[in-house]
């Protein structure tokens, strides 16, 4: 699973297709929190924020979300922007570049797996929040251009291992090149997209779904 500056994560079984940095252990259990999950995911889909526009968003309190964002800081999943800020506000921001969480070495240990899924699912679960939102707003109020220059695609193949990473590395390459290009673009109608590129093997016929 990788999850690059400004595109969803997505599922890796092997190791990532780009120079991401794979998070250790500790890393991972910093980001194992429902809350921190969050704000990571905030400052990579929106950009640099405190800890108030982050409180305000999330419903919590100024103390709680910087005491996770010190959290964060710690194992440097983000980091404070040294461009913005006063000495009363301190603004912070996701580091670019891509980031993986399949790490083989942390998977080998209880806690190393449970962090993982933690992280896995709680990002899993807002991509589908957010994919939800998307739809039943998409049919009440987003204008034509945004419907007609979104996607919501499914399709089945019957690939071998190769073919499959083939694909992935097909289908990554084309996503870095559009965060590659566009990841700090800003001027009238433009918003931040969120990027899903799911890509894996079903069970065998008669397997358990």
């Amino acid at each position: 699973m990788t999850d690059s500056a400004h595109a969803d994560p997505t599922v890796a079984d092997t190791a990532p297709l780009r120079a991401d940095r794979v998070l250790d252990a500790g890393a991972l259990r910093a980001l194992a929190h429902p809350l921190r999950v969050k704000i990571y995911d905030i400052l990579s889909q929106y950009g640099p924020q405190t800890a108030s526009s982050l409180a305000e968003r999330l419903g919590e309190s100024s103390g709680s979300t910087s005491y996770h964002l010190r959290a964060l800081a710690k194992h440097d999943l983000i980091q404070e922007c040294v461009d913005k800020g006063s000495g009363r506000e301190r603004w912070w921001e996701r580091p670019a570049g891509g980031v993986s969480f399949a790490n083989a070495e942390a998977l080998k240990t209880p806690s190393g797996r449970a962090a993982t899924q933690i992280v896995m699912s709680e990002f899993f679960k807002l991509r589908q929040e957010q994919l939800v939102a998307f739809v039943g707003r998409g049919l009440e109020s987003e204008p034509e251009t945004w419907r007609d220059g979104s996607m919501i695609s499914t399709a089945t193949a019957r690939l071998t291992p190769a073919q499959s990473k083939e694909l992935a590395t097909k289908i990554m390459a084309l996503i870095d090149e559009a965060v590659d290009a566009y990841r700090n673009q800003t001027g009238e109608d433009v918003r931040p997209v969120t990027i899903r590129a799911d890509l894996f093997p079903l069970p065998e016929q008669g397997g358990q779904s």
